[in-house]
């Protein structure tokens, strides 16, 4: 489960391609960006609950 420390970080990766898709969006004026903020803000979040998650595994690993 090695493999759980790092894939959070995928998370990142996609938010902060969505913020620049909205971003460009917003610039160009040709499409609306909510999409792409909303999916932004999600993948945020799914970053801290995949950490969060991540944490309690290793410590209930730990003391057991």
């Amino acid at each position: 489960m090695a493999y759980m420390k790092y894939t959070q970080y995928a998370y990142l990766i996609a938010a902060a391609f969505l913020f620049y898709d909205a971003f460009s969006k917003m610039n160009s004026g040709t499409d609306t960006p909510y999409l792409s903020l909303i999916l932004g803000l999600g993948a945020v979040a799914m970053f801290f609950f995949r950490r969060k998650f991540a944490k309690k595994f290793e410590d209930r690993n730990n003391n057991q």
